[in-house]
């Protein structure tokens, strides 16, 4: 299994013959190496509704035909721009061809913020992802607090590689990243969504610095990891 980061939240994963990314956000994102158009996706996970993390789904979707994993309410707002859509929510699995989808919990928002309009689309809950395949588990957090039952997510599952927030003011920072990083127990540990906008910077490194050795890992721009 190879897993790539793309900038903010962005995180492909190449196995058993499937591309699959989670939270697209490409186009406006100028920490994002991908172009959009030259993308080949089969599968598209969400956490949540917000730009930053649908970013550039429906084009996608459309254009590559592929399927897009999300909460129940997310998946019906997409399906009706013409997408195909799994929808699932927190706390269920699901057992694709490819791998194993389950939604955790999470604690932010979610939501379609149309400006000119000044209207809040409603999408429901927020989610985290774990996907396991080839033997190993992947735990994105999405955009999230910190929260006691990620002890028992690291309790329940061997996480190979975890993806947590840093940035702070609209997640968690790293401070409480640390403790959930403790809490997950997971092998490897990337902070993601940071210093992509005003308001969410931070170090990397000095959060890796503060996790036991070995365990944090900065992803630059499109490095990539085998599991």
């Amino acid at each position: 299994m190879n897993v790539s980061y793309h900038g903010h939240s962005v995180v492909k994963i190449e196995t058993n013959g499937t591309t699959i990314l989670i939270d697209p956000f490409i186009t406006g994102n100028e920490k994002s190496d991908l172009k959009a158009d030259e993308q080949k996706v089969d599968v598209i996970l969400l956490t949540h509704g917000h730009g930053d993390h649908v970013g550039d789904t429906v084009e996608l979707a459309k254009k590559n035909d592929a399927l897009v994993i999300a909460t129940f309410e997310l998946a019906n707002y997409l399906g009706w721009q013409g997408v195909k859509t799994q929808p699932m929510h927190i706390g269920g699995a699901h057992e694709f061809e490819f791998g194993k989808v389950k939604l955790t919990q999470a604690f932010h928002g979610s939501s379609v913020i149309d400006e000119e309009s000044q209207q809040i689309i409603y999408t429901g809950m927020p989610a985290g992802i774990l996907f396991t395949a080839e033997g190993k588990t992947i735990y994105h957090a999405g955009d999230t607090a910190l929260f006691g039952d990620m002890k028992i997510i690291g309790e329940r599952n061997n996480i190979d590689l975890a993806f947590l927030p840093i940035g702070d003011t609209l997640t968690m920072g790293p401070e409480d990243a640390i403790a959930a990083a403790e809490w997950l127990q997971a092998e490897r540990v990337v902070p993601i969504h940071y210093n992509t906008f005003p308001g969410i910077e931070q170090n990397p490194e000095d959060f890796v610095a503060k996790l036991p050795s070995g365990v944090g890992h900065v992803m630059q721009v499109g490095d990539a990891i085998t599991l």
